[in-house]
This record gives structure tokens, sequence and C-alpha cells, in this order.
């Protein structure tokens, strides 16, 4: 009996024995193999990672519907019914908040922007064409405003049509600035604000890219101006009006805070001398217009209308002429009728105001679709405007995103309103960036199908000038959809769209330094070379775009063929720091940022925390080193926990 229980002990301790090394085993695996730290959970950890421009998921914490009574049932529909009346009214607010700052802006810039268009020997340069667009339309915020400009310059014979096609280029950059702005008070939350500028600049890499393949195919070859020409001469053509269709709605509240005459930036930009002193706030909104024959004198006979009416009297020449004389019938209602402010004040005051407004409804409005688009609305919704048709028809889901952006611009009656109203949705994860692509292409489609209407409204004499500068934007968009959207390999403005949302998330600062630079220095800066002549544009402009395309070629061989590449160009590692990376540029905004609010008390709490977290990842990096000091990955440890001390003696120096 002994001689049996003693194998059975020796089994079962030998069988605790493997138990525990197995336990043990598991615990070392799960100190050792940690995902962040290890060489391979590093290899392996990247599929697991969470995708960041996966919708996230909008639950709904609140009490089930079948969880409440009925007094329950009837407040809550009472509570959404109200949510969606605000809603409603706070979308009200942001559509006339964005007219009240076109307004602003044209009262600030309006009568710059009409001189800048009055110099004809810079719009014959194609490249000064498309910056004189994009500054003109930045300064009135509005590419029907510039676009009417345009057409009226055209109409009265001071440009000739292919001198204004690339102007047209141009309007269509400018209007797209209104979207990102707008992005920029997503800032807050850092997945939002990644989404949300994203979905902003989609637009504006993609008028970029048009206008980079488009603008040097219509210098060579003319081709919208042939296409459109083609087109006028084919029909036949008659004067029609264009529809009021939101106007009707937001008219009644902007018009009662301020109407501007835009005849006033037309008259400047054909050469009215009379149209510089006059105001662009109108104050008579009805006038009468007589024109009788009058007696004028004149300087000599050869200025008589005809000899039949032309006599001397003494030294005096005297004819008959027409004069024209207005009479003020009707005075406008408007707040600033009668205000004895310059344009520019009046202008000011609106700009502030109508930020604010504009801030301020936008906040509300993502609180508010936060609040409401949860659970099961929130599921039903993403799935109507994200889903694609079943296959073979999911590639038809685009272009009919295309018609809906297209409608709905049309409906708005302003690309700027609808794609700054369609951002926050994007940044709150409702619409992808890949839905909200082809929504944007549609609203430029719709901006020029307004502009068209408009143009029939002409006169018969310059209808077919007009007609044709509002075809030329409408086929300008056509052709960039063609070269920008059809394929899925060809959709660039999504993937850049989504590196510059990649890198705003972590370095916000740049999203500012983006808009000053494409819409601001980089456009003064072409500019600038084309009033020095082609030979200094070429000379400066040339190697600038081939060092440009050297880069972008190398970049694209790091990341997929690395192979091809020598050695030496494999990274950028021989390059300073600063040259290659934000990550100096961003300790530099944080020390300017600190300085300068470090003599705010409200600073001081931020700073502490910002030292507390420091302190922690040094902390953590200490304990993560000493469990991993094995590890041969790790030797760069170090190094990142002493750029962590010196962030940290950076904070303690730029504090009080």
């Amino acid at each position: 009996m002994d001689s049996l229980r003693l194998p059975r002990q020796m089994a079962s301790q030998s069988k605790s024995k493997e138990d525990h090394n197995e336990k043990c085993e598991e615990k070392s695996k799960e100190v050792m193999a940690s995902p962040s730290h290890s060489t391979a959970g590093l290899i392996e950890g990247e599929s697991g990672d969470i995708d960041p421009w996966d919708l996230p998921e909008l639950k709904d914490n609140g009490v089930p519907w079948s969880a409440l009574d009925t007094k329950g049932k009837v407040l809550r529909v009472l509570v959404s019914v109200a949510k969606l009346i605000g809603l409603l009214g706070l979308l009200y607010m942001f559509i006339c908040s964005l007219d009240i700052l076109s307004s602003a802006f044209q009262l600030v810039g309006g009568k710059t922007a009409g001189e800048i268009f009055q110099d004809n020997s810079v719009l014959s340069n194609p490249l000064a064409g498309l910056v004189i667009g994009v500054l003109v339309t930045l300064l009135v915020q509005s590419s029907s405003t510039s676009s009417s400009i345009i057409v009226s310059m055209v109409s009265a014979g001071l440009l000739k049509v292919p001198v204004a096609v690339p102007i047209i280029m141009g309007t269509n950059i400018g209007t797209s600035v209104t979207n990102t702005l707008v992005a920029m008070t997503q800032a807050g939350d850092r997945s939002t604000f990644r989404r949300a500028f994203a979905g902003a600049t989609v637009h504006d890499f993609f008028n970029w890219l048009s206008v980079l393949v488009l603008l040097p195919l219509e210098v060579a070859s003319g081709y919208l101006y042939k296409v459109t020409k083609l087109i006028i001469d084919s029909f036949q053509i008659e004067s029609g009006e264009a529809p009021d269709l939101l106007n009707v709605i937001t008219d009644p509240l902007t018009e009662s805070i301020i109407k501007l005459d835009d005849s006033v930036i037309r008259g400047i930009a054909t050469g009215d001398a009379e149209a510089k002193n006059k105001s662009l706030i109108l104050r008579w909104c009805q006038t009468y217009t007589n024109a009788t024959l009058t007696n004028v004198t004149v300087p000599g006979p050869e200025n008589c209308t005809s000899p039949s009416l032309c006599w001397v009297d003494g030294n005096n020449t005297i004819t008959l002429k027409n004069v024209s004389q207005t009479y003020n019938v009707l005075k406008c209602n408007h707040l600033f009728v009668n205000v004895n402010l310059s344009d520019l004040a009046v202008g000011l005051i609106l700009l502030t105001l109508s930020l604010l407004v504009l801030c301020s409804c936008l906040v509300f409005i993502v609180k508010l679709l936060n609040s409401m688009l949860k659970g099961q609305v929130a599921s039903v919704i993403k799935k109507i405007l994200n889903t694609d048709f079943p296959f073979p028809f999911g590639w038809v889901t685009g272009y009919i995103a295309i018609l809906v952006g297209a409608g709905m611009t049309f409906i708005v009656q302003s690309s700027s309103v609808f794609t700054s109203a369609i951002t926050p949705l994007v940044g709150i994860g409702v619409i992808s960036i890949e839905r909200a692509y082809p929504l944007s292409l549609g609203s430029n489609i719709g901006t020029t199908t307004t502009a068209i209407l408009a143009a029939m409204a002409s006169p018969g004499e310059t209808l077919a000038d007009a007609l044709q500068i509002a075809l030329v934007h409408f086929l300008f968009n056509i052709s960039g959809i063609i070269l920008w959207y059809p394929i899925p390999f060809t959709r660039l403005p999504i993937r850049m769209a989504k590196s510059l949302g990649n890198v705003t998330a972590s370095y916000r600062w740049f999203a500012a330094v983006y808009i000053i630079l494409c819409f601001f220095v980089l456009p003064l800066l072409v500019f600038s070379l084309s009033l020095a002549g082609w030979q200094v544009l070429v000379g400066v402009g040339v190697p600038l775009v081939v060092m440009l395309i050297v880069i972008v070629v190398i970049n694209v061989l790091q990341k997929r063929k690395p192979g091809c590449l020598p050695a030496a160009l494999r990274s950028w590692d021989f390059l300073p720091l600063w040259a290659h990376s934000l990550d100096p540029w961003d300790k530099v905004v944080g020390v300017i940022t600190a300085k300068c609010c470090c003599c705010c008390k409200c600073c001081h709490i931020p700073s502490d925390d910002q030292e507390h977290e420091v302190q922690e990842s040094v902390e953590n990096g200490k304990r993560m080193h000493m469990t991993t000091y094995d590890n041969p990955a790790m030797s760069a440890e170090k190094e990142v926990e002493d750029e962590i001390k010196i962030e940290l003696n950076i904070l303690k120096k730029t504090r009080l």
C-alpha cells in the first residue's frame, strides 16, 4: 500500500509544480510582453490598434424608452421636440450669421476688392488672376459676390472671357476657407477636431489639386473657354430670373440688421469714379430716376450731342443733353441706416458680432446634436448617410451624394453655408469623411447652378458672356470631379485630408499655420512674383516646385519601396530634427504660449496639471524601463526620459 501511495504523492507534487510553473510563466509573459514596450508588441500590436477614423458609437446612457412610464414618455417627446425646434432655430441663426459675416467682410474690404479687379494689366497674367480670385473671395467671403463682379466686368467689356477664367478658378479656392475656420471651433476634443478639420480641408485639397491640373491645361489649350463657347453658340438661350429660395427666409432678419449696395463694388471694378466716394451701406431702398433734356455747357462744338442741338452764346458752347436726376423715395429700415460711422467701423462691429454668434451657434448645435443623436436614432441616421447600396450598385452611392450636395447647396444658395453645416456632423462622427467628400463636390456644382441662373437674368446684349463665365465655373468643377472622384485610387483629397487631420490632432496649432500659409502667404507670394514679371516668377517658382515634387516622391518611396532609394535617403534623419519633425516646433509653441499666459492666474492651474502629467510620465517611464531593462529595443528609453525632463524644466522656468 505504501508503495502505491508514494507514486501517487510524487505524481500530485509534480502536477502541482507544473501548475505553479505555468502560472509563473503566464505572469512573466504578462510582464515581459507589454504591447507598447516589447518589440513583438510594436510589430503585432499595430493590427489591433483602433482606427481613429472609425465613426464613434454614440451610446445613449439615459433611461430606455420601455422603462419609462406614460408621464416620462410624454416628457421625453416634448423635450425631443423642443430640442428639434431649438436646433432649427440655431441653424437659422448660423446661416444668418454667415450672411452677416459676408456683409461685414464686404464693408471692410469690398472697395479694396473692387480696386484690385480694376488693374487689367495684372489680371492678364493667369497666375496673378488666380491669386486675385482667391484674395478677393477671402475679402468678401462670398464666391457669389466675387463671381458677380467678374460677370459685370466681362459684360462691360473690361475683361475678356479667357482672362476671367483663372479668376473664376481662384474664387473656387477662396470660398473653401469658411468651413475650415468653422472646423477650428471644434479644437477642444482631439478626435473630434481630427475628423472635423479633415472633413473641412478635403474641400480645400480638391480645389487646389483641380487648379494645379486644369490651370496649366487651360493656359496651354483654352479647353474651358472653347467648350463653353461651343455650348453658348449651340443653344438659343433666353433671359430668365434667378430664384430666391432660402433668401426668402433669411432676408427679413439679415436685411433688418444691414443692407448693402452691391453696385458700389461693381462700379469701382468697372472704373466708375463716383462709386469710390459712395458708401456700401444702402440708405435708400426705393429711388426714382428722372431723365430730362437740359441745356449743358460743353468745351466746344465737337462735344455736342449733335450739330442741330448745338449753339454758341458768346464764349460758351451749349448743347442739349439727357440729364438723369435721382430722387430718394423710401428710406431703408435696418439698424445702421442712420448711424454716422464709416464703412470700416460698421464692418468691424458686424464682423465681431457675427463671429460671436457664429461660434456660439456652432457650439450649441454640436451639443444638441450630441444629445439627440444617440442610441437607435444615431444608428439609423449613420446607416442612411454612410451605408452604400448593395453589390453591384455600391458605386452609385457616391454619385447620389454628389446630387444631394448639389441640391442642398442650390436650396441654401451658398456652398459655404452647406459645407460649414456638415463640418460639425463630420466632427461628432455622424458623417464619415468618405461621405463628406462627394457632398462637398456636389456643393461645388450647386453653387455654380445658382450662378448660371443669376447670369440668365442678365440683359440680352450681355447674356452670352455672363452665361459663358458661369458655365466655365460649372465645367471647371465637373472636370475636377472627373479627375479626383470616379476611380478610388484618384481620391487623393481624402488621403491628404486624413494626413493633415492626424497632424492637426497631434499639433493643433498647425491648423492655424495651414490656414495662414495656404490662403494668405502662398497667394501673396505668387502674386508678388507675378508682379515682378515672368522671368522672376519662373526663376523662383520652378526650383521650388521641383524641390516639392522631389520631396513628395522621396516620401512615397520611403513608405512603399525604401529599397529603391540610397541608404542615406531611406529616412530624413540626416537632416536637423526641426527640418523633418514638428516636435521641436511644438516645444517652441508651448514655451511661447506659456510665456504669453504666465501673467494670468488662470494659467497656473493648467501649468500645474501639465507638470503633474509630465512627472507621471517620467515615473511610468522609469518603472517600464526597470521591467524591460533586458530588452534591446528599449535602448532609446533613456533618451525619451531625458527629453521629458527637459520639457519639465522648461515649464518650470516659464512660470512666474
